[in-house]
């Protein structure tokens, strides 16, 4: 399966098991070009495999929110562990998306 998809107008970002600057770019410029390409309403980053994230995830994150949200759109977190919730929350991004149970 591709860590990318595009299911009903939402795109669905399967994250790697460590999230880093080494693959952030990589990560970015994928969803970008799927952002811009298809018809993407809502991003949904699936971090089900991710054990650890560095500053980069939020980058990651961050940047993806200003593109959507200027579509009107939305970005969620599933599958997140305590861990990755805790940097999202210190982060402050837990006012800007949605941190799904």
């Amino acid at each position: 399966m591709d860590d990318f998809q595009v299911i009903d107008n939402c795109l669905m970002v399967k994250l790697p098991e460590e999230v880093d600057h080494h693959k952030s770019s990589y990560i970015c410029e994928r969803a970008d070009s799927y952002i811009l390409r298809e018809e993407v309403e809502n991003i949904v980053f699936d971090f089900e495999d991710t054990r650890f994230m560095d500053s980069s995830g939020i980058g990651i994150i961050m940047g993806r929110y200003k593109k959507i949200v200027c579509f009107g759109g939305k970005v969620f977190v599933i599958h997140a562990d305590p861990q990755i919730r805790r940097i999202l929350r210190v982060a402050g991004l837990n006012k800007l998306i949605e941190i799904m149970d």
